[in-house]
């Protein structure tokens, strides 16, 4: 029996998929494309709700690859509890770099230099000047170091910065400079004027910014969340900015969407953008070379790139 690909991306759309496999069209609808029990690589529709992706896993029995189209993985891995050992989780490292780091910049930028209160002047036909902090000679700690982490500060050296401080799960040296453990974040909040937040939900990570960390930070400092909602503590966030001690510009938040009604929505100091970092012009070209690659690979036996985890292997 021909092997099923099921793609979020129609499959007539995507110069170079290898031939053989029989692919399938599957974006969330409600009906599936094909059985899913003959599903042998699921890539997961791209910015749907987790319930959406998760919901054929239970039926994918020969399934051996869960791609994902995002950086992060964490709203599928609850079901790979359905699936069979042996069956790999793949993220989309390569993809996302470049519009996430883009974003990440510009949240900084109009944080820093107040564009939000332009524009609400604009509205009113006010005329607004005055000093705002600039980006450069400020000090960045970085929270996650990989390929986001990293295109993010690409981005940030021709704003000549101070210094760059690096975090990872574990130290490691870069042609850049040491990465930090997680362990040494005490230590170097209270340097940063700027902390961006580019790391992977885990059970590590989550509630990672909570009261301790941010009563770390310096007076003034921009906390940046370009990762997940869940990394930062939403109740001890808008205590902090209820005191206007610290601003914070945020591409995701807990919980999301945000309810009208939510506080963070009126915080003060908050910059506020809808889970945008992913979903730009340079998003498809990249997600489609990534699916080719990938599926080059899977149909000649090849080494899979971005394997997060195999289900029923014991963690490293």
């Amino acid at each position: 029996m021909t092997a099923d690909v099921w793609l979020p991306l129609r499959p007539d759309e995507i110069e170079g998929l290898p031939a053989g496999p029989a692919y399938r069209f599957w974006d969330g609808a409600e009906d599936y494309p094909a059985d899913p029990a003959d599903c042998a690589f699921y890539v997961v529709p791209y910015m749907k709700p987790s319930a959406v992706g998760q919901r054929p896993l239970p039926e994918m029995a020969a399934v051996e690859v869960v791609q994902t189209l995002s950086a992060g993985t964490d709203h599928v891995e609850p079901g790979l509890r359905h699936l069979r050992p042996g069956v790999r989780l793949c993220n989309a490292r390569g993809v996302h770099e470049a519009s996430t780091s883009e974003l990440t910049l510009a949240l900084i930028l109009a944080s820093l230099r107040g564009i939000p209160d332009f524009v609400r002047a604009q509205d009113k036909g006010e005329w607004r000047g005055g000093f705002r902090p600039a980006l450069a000679d400020r000090n960045v700690l970085i929270v996650g170091y990989g390929s986001i982490g990293a295109a993010i500060e690409d981005r940030l050296i021709p704003f000549e910065v101070a210094r760059v401080a690096r975090v990872a799960r574990s130290a490691r040296t870069t042609a850049r400079g040491p990465v930090h453990p997680l362990t040494d974040l005490s230590a170097l909040l209270p340097d940063a004027d700027v902390v961006i937040l580019s790391t992977p939900l885990t059970d590590e990570t989550r509630h990672l910014v909570d009261a301790s960390f941010l009563a770390r930070m310096k007076d003034g400092a921009l906390l940046v969340n370009v990762a997940r909602g869940g990394v930062v503590d939403t109740k001890a966030l808008l205590a902090e900015l209820e005191t206007g001690r610290i601003t914070a510009a945020l591409d995701v938040t807990d919980p999301e969407p945000l309810a009208p009604a939510h506080a963070l929505w009126r915080a003060p100091g908050v910059l506020i953008s809808p889970h945008v970092g992913g979903p730009t012009s340079a998003f498809l070209p990249r997600a489609k070379r990534l699916l080719v690659d990938q599926l080059t690979r899977w149909v000649n036996r090849e080494p899979l790139r971005n394997v997060i985890l195999t289900t029923g292997a014991n963690p490293a």
